[in-house]
Formats: structure tokens, C-alpha cells, sequence
């Protein structure tokens, strides 16, 4: 409610106050006075009827009474000013001082009359038709021998006693408008006093309500009010104090949510979407716009929305492991759903309003957990074939091969041939185990590396390789030296053993061209020999570990399966990029990038 409803409420109280009381005593005086001026006149008229009874009474006999008392009434009435009326026991006008008697009714019914011919005094107050005004009618009875002979009535009009009584009461009137004014005045004032501070506190409580919590109630009443505005500036500072500890606390999540590594992800209690921290909306891609959406909707999982009413229902949390397929790529997430107890659980009821879900993307470490699975299966299968044959090899020699000379050379020469081949592939194992090391790789140094010379020793070293097979080797350097950013023994182990692999699938008098050159912010090297080629159906698979396009023949060539893995594996370490371009009988291309120093 308005103050000023409450105010105007005070001022009618404080009126009707004033007012009430006045009317009743004004009322009360006008009436008193009235019917004191009244009884004041019918005594005295009274007193006035009972002379002219005194005097008229001796002469109430004979046929010239009628006459005498006329002219004896007229008289009196006209020093007087009353009207006399004389009037037989039968009703019958005798006499009037005013009046022709002769015309006048009988007046036998009328109450003044009968009161009258009862032997007391009578009077009444009636609206005369014949003057227009009030009368005061008052009789006495002439007794003449015990018997009432007739009645003496006096009357007067009332007209000067009536404007007396107006005058009173038109300064009575404007004594009460005067009363009720100065009490408007005064009560205005007083109210003022009382609801100006209940004004001011509504007012601060408003804007409190509106989230203004700085605003204060600033009055000095000395009396409850002042306690009540103290108390709601103590209630608004707890509540500013609070409200800033919970906008402190909702920054503080809200920085934890967005800087999260994991997608979390809020649902009402009907599985729609409320609220998605940043590496939720990235992962799923989900829009402002789609927020109030249902899960299914939105992510489309239906195993995902069934385990959210399942912990509705239950109001228990729960762990599931999340497979799905985001816009063409597969992720595996590690989901923990919690339920959200709108009101604190007691022992009988919970009532949950949502759920919290957290993404742990397993993506990457699944697909570790994969790789690491099939490289214990591909290198187990490696290290078993020449292990087999090692083993097969020696059984024969035990058990009588040893006696004949050229069958044992050839027998050891085989095994001596299969341990170097798993020789080479425990080298290029540990060489991959080093270079996963997350130690080793912080280490590892990068330095300018001049790439004229590096390229050059490695030809030099493996020349015995290329010249046995009577290949040509091409350096086609750039015209200004070329320096790369990276760590020289890397490097130098990607061109062994591209120029390794160019060397063993490349023919007898075939060639092999190495060039490199500088590219705005990094250096392009390219490998490029003149083999059979690679099929398409096999280049997206050509750096994957222990893959090979004829095992057969690289297992012939000494080939492990590692050493284009480890090739892609440096080249990503240090910056770079490298791709595979082949084709039937045009031989393979190798190219790969490193950064400029």
C-alpha cells in the first residue's frame, strides 16, 4: 500500500476526531437551546393564559360575555403582540384577538384543546397555513363551577426565536470549519511527522528490492521507526555482503568451468540443456541459441539422455564411458553425471531439479591405449619371425648339421642375417621409445642447422649403399645456404632414412634426386627416387608403424616398418609437415618442412 494512502488514512482519523465530536455538541447545543427558548416561551405564554383566564373568568355568563371577552382579548393582544383565542367546551371558536371568530373551525380535536378540556394546560407547536410559520399553541382550561366552561389559548409565532437559533448556528458552522481546518492543518503536520520516515525506509526498501544495495535509511525518530530503519540497513549491508560473496563465488566457477580441460554440461530434471561451459560448446558445438533445447536435440545421444533420467529417477550419480561421432570424428568420453538437489536431501526425500555432466575426453588416450595395443602385437609378430627362424636354424644345426661344413656356413650366415634384422628393430624401437620421452623431448636442444653439409655427409656415408647398386645420387642444393631450426641429430636421422628407403626401392641403375630450398618462414626439403612407386590404396598408411606395402620384399631390404614413423614423428616434433607423393613406376617423392632459424 501507498504511503499516502496511509497518510491520508491518518489526516481522515485526526479529522473525524475534530469533526464528529463538534457535531454531536453542536447538535446537542442547537437542540438545547431550541428546547430551552421553547419551554422558556410555553411557560411564559403559560403564565400570560392564565391572566386573561383570571380576568375573563367572572364575566362567563349571560349573552354579553361572548362580546366583552372579544373586546377584552383584542385589547391584551394588541399590547401583547399574542394572538387570544377563547373556545367553548364544544369546539366552537368563541373569541379570537387576530381573527373573525365567526369564520374559524372548531377546533374540539385539536391536541392543545383536548388537552385542555382534560383540566391541564396544553401545548404544541404547529406550521400555521394562514402566516406561514411556526406557532407555539399553549392552553389552560377556564373552570366556572367545577366544570372547564371553556378554553384560553395563547399563541405566539416562533419566526424571531427561529432566526436566533440560525444565527447560532451559523456561528457554530463557521466555528467548526475553522476547528476542522487548523485540525487538517495540525493533522497534515502530524502525519507528516510519522510517515515522511516510514516514506523514506518504503523508498530504500524499493530499491533494495531493485538490487540497489548500496542505498541506506538515513532518519533520527528516537522512537521505533529509527530501530526499524536500522534494522534495514543492517539487513541490506548482510544482504550486499552476500550478494557479493555469491557473485565472488559464481566468478571464481565460472573461471573454472571456461578454463577447464573437460566439457561440463548442466540439464534440468526434463534433460534440457541450461548452461555449457566453453569446452562443452566447442566440443559439441553448441550455440547460445540452443541452450533450453533437449539433449537429443542438441547432441543427439540417446544413451546419454537415458543416463540423465536414470540419475534423476535415482538421485545417485553415475560413470559411463561415451562413444560418439562428432561432425565425422570419433570421440570417446569418460562421462560423470551428479545429480542437483534443488533443496538439501533429507532422509525420506530428495527433490532434483538437474543434473551436472562432466566430459573427460579418452579420445587420444584411447586411440594410445589402441596404438600401444598394436605395437606390442606388430612388434611381438617381428621379433617372432626372426626369432622362429633363429631358433628353427639352430635346432637343425644341433641336431647333426654341424658335421657338414657348408651346410652349417650357410645356416649361421641365415641366423647371423635374422639377429641383425632384430637387431635393427630393437634399434628403431628404443630409437621411438626415446623419442615418446617427454623428458627427452623437453632436453632436446635446436640450433641452427645448415642443410648443404648435412646432406652431404649423409651421402657420403651411405655411399657404399648407393654405389652397389650402381644408383645415382643427386644433390640439387639451394643457390644461398639454407639453415633450419632444429636439433642436427634429428635431422640428420629423417635423411638417412628417407635416403636409406629411396635406396632400397629403388633398381639397379636407377636414381636418386635430394633437393631443398627456402619458403618464406621454412625450409622445403624433398626425397625423390626413380622405384616402382607406391599405391594409391596404400599412401595413407605409409607412416604408420610397422606398416608395409610388400612385406615380402622389405623384409628383403632389411626394413623394419619404423622408419618412415619415426620420419613423421621428428618432422611433427620439430614444426614441420611431410607428405608422400607416388605413383605406379614414376617412383616416390618424399616432402617435408621444417622452420627457418
Amino acid at each position: 500500500m501507498r504511503m499516502w494512502g496511509l497518510r491520508s488514512r491518518l489526516i481522515l482519523s485526526f479529522v473525524l476526531l475534530i469533526i464528529l465530536p463538534l457535531t454531536v455538541l453542536g447538535t446537542y447545543l442547537l437542540w438545547y437551546t431550541h428546547q430551552s427558548s421553547v419551554d422558556h416561551l410555553t411557560r411564559h405564554l403559560e403564565a400570560q393564559a392564565r391572566i386573561i383566564e383570571y380576568i375573563l373568568r367572572p364575566s362567563v355568563h349571560g349573552q354579553e360575555w361572548q362580546t366583552a371577552a372579544n373586546a377584552r382579548i383584542k385589547k391584551v393582544g394588541e399590547k401583547t403582540d399574542l394572538r387570544i383565542t377563547v373556545i367553548a367546551a364544544d369546539g366552537a371558536v368563541l373569541a379570537d384577538s387576530q381573527a373573525d371568530w365567526s369564520r374559524m373551525e372548531n377546533h374540539l380535536h385539536r391536541p392543545e384543546i383536548a388537552a385542555a378540556l382534560a383540566g391541564s394546560s396544553g401545548s404544541v407547536i404547529r406550521y400555521s397555513t394562514t402566516l406561514r410559520e411556526n406557532m407555539l399553541y399553549v392552553t389552560v382550561p377556564l373552570v366556572r363551577d367545577s366544570r372547564v366552561a371553556a378554553v384560553i389559548r395563547v399563541s405566539t409565532t416562533l419566526a424571531p426565536l427561529e432566526n436566533d437559533l440560525a444565527k447560532v448556528r451559523s456561528v457554530l458552522l463557521v466555528v467548526s470549519l475553522v476547528i476542522c481546518f487548523l485540525a487538517i492543518l495540525i493533522s497534515v503536520r502530524l502525519s507528516g511527522k510519522y510517515t515522511e520516515p516510514l516514506e523514506q525506509i518504503t523508498r530504500v526498501a524499493q530499491k533494495i528490492g531493485e538490487g540497489r544495495l548500496d542505498q541506506r535509511v538515513h532518519i533520527r525518530t528516537g522512537d521505533e521507526v529509527e530501530l526499524l530503519a536500522h534494522a534495514l540497513n543492517t539487513l541490506a549491508s548482510n544482504l550486499d555482503d552476500k550478494v557479493n560473496e555469491i557473485i565472488e563465488e559464481k566468478r571464481k566457477l565460472e573461471l573454472i568451468l571456461e578454463h577447464m580441460d573437460n566439457a561440463v554440461l548442466v540439464f534440468d530434471k526434463y534433460g534440457r540443456i541450461t548452461m555449457a561451459n566453453h569446452m562443452a560448446m566447442a566440443s559439441f558445438h553448441i550455440e547460445e541459441t540452443m541452450l533450453g533445447k533437449h539433449n537429443i536435440q542438441v547432441i543427439g545421444i540417446s544413451l546419454l539422455d537415458r543416463a540423465i533420467q536414470e540419475t534423476v529417477a535415482a538421485g545417485v550419480s553415475r560413470s559411463m564411458d561415451l562413444k560418439t561421432d562428432v561432425e565425422g570424428q570419433k570421440r570417446v568420453f569418460q562421462v560423470s553425471i551428479v545429480p542437483i538437489a534443488s533443496i538439501p536431501a533429507n532422509e525420506n526425500k530428495s527433490d532434483i531439479s538437474g543434473t551436472l555432466a562432466v566430459f573427460h575426453d579418452i579420445t587420444t588416450l584411447q586411440e594410445i591405449h589402441e596404438r600401444q595395443a598394436e605395437f606390442v602385437a606388430n612388434a611381438s609378430h617381428e621379433l617372432a619371425t626372426p626369432l622362429t627362424a633363429i631358433k628353427g636354424f639352430a635346432e637343425t644345426l644341433l641336431d647333426g648339421a654341424l658335421e657338414d661344413k657348408v651346410l652349417t656356413r650357410k645356416f649361421v650366415s641365415i641366423i647371423h642375417d635374422e639377429a641383425e634384422r632384430m637387431h635393427r628393430l630393437v634399434q628403431d624401437l628404443l630409437q621411438l621409445a626415446k623419442l615418446d620421452s617427454r623428458e627427452y623431448r623437453q632436453q632436446l636442444h635446436l640450433e641452427p642447422v645448415n642443410l648443404r653439409p648435412m646432406f652431404e655427409n649423409v651421402i657420403q656415408e651411405l655411399s657404399s649403399r648407393w654405389q652397389g647398386k650402381n644408383l645415382t645420387v643427386t644433390l640439387d642444393p639451394s643457390p644461398e645456404d639454407v639453415f633450419a631450426l632444429a636439433n642436427p641429430d634429428w635431422v640428420k636421422q629423417v635423411a638417412i632414412n628417407l635416403l636409406d628407403n629411396a635406396i632400397k626401392y629403388t633398381p639397379i641403375d636407377g636414381s636418386v634426386w635430394i633437393r631443398y630450398r627456402s619458403d618464406g618462414n621454412q625450409a622445403v626439403i624433398a626425397v625423390r627416387d626413380s622405384g616402382n612407386g607406391i599405391p594409391a590404396k596404400d599412401l595413407p598408411l605409409i607412416f604408420d608403424r610397422f606398416y608395409r606395402v610388400d612385406r615380402a620384399r622389405s623384409r628383403a631390404a632389411g626394413g623394419t616398418g619404423l622408419g618412415l614413423a619415426i620420419v613423421k614423428f621428428i618432422v611433427e616434433t620439430l614444426g614441420g609437415k611431410i607428405e608422400v607423393q607416388s605413383s605406379a613406376k614414376n617412383g616416390t617423392i618424399f616432402i617435408f618442412t621444417l622452420p627457418l632459424a
